[in-house]
């Protein structure tokens, strides 16, 4: 390797360790978001359908943390591409897991 390209400096945090800061904001965001998920559920303070609708928002903002903060969605090129592919896999998830809870309570009026 070239030693100019071994000596490049990374530019892509910055000196200020901007970067370390954006993995710590993540991190303690997601602790928050599974913290506050775990605590519905287990002292059972909202009805299930309040509950459930509120689970999946609280699993939504987990997932846009992951992606900004983690994987760096907005940098690089195609950004505008990579928006769709992110905002198409979150539409397949919703269906999937809409159409699940939709078919359970079918099969349970059925029953």
């Amino acid at each position: 390797m070239s030693k100019a390209f071994m000596s490049a400096p990374d530019t892509r945090h910055g000196r200020d360790g901007g970067g370390r800061r954006q993995y710590v904001t993540g991190y303690v965001l997601s602790l928050v978001l599974t913290a506050i998920a775990f605590m519905l559920v287990a002292f059972h303070v909202l009805p299930v359908p309040l509950l459930l609708v509120l689970l999946m928002a609280l699993a939504a903002l987990q997932v846009l943390v992951q992606l900004f903060l983690f994987m760096h969605v907005t940098e690089g090129d195609g950004s505008r591409v990579k928006g769709l592919a992110i905002g198409l896999g979150l539409f397949f998830t919703l269906a999937i897991a809409l159409g699940s809870i939709w078919i359970m309570t079918f099969n349970s009026q059925v029953q």
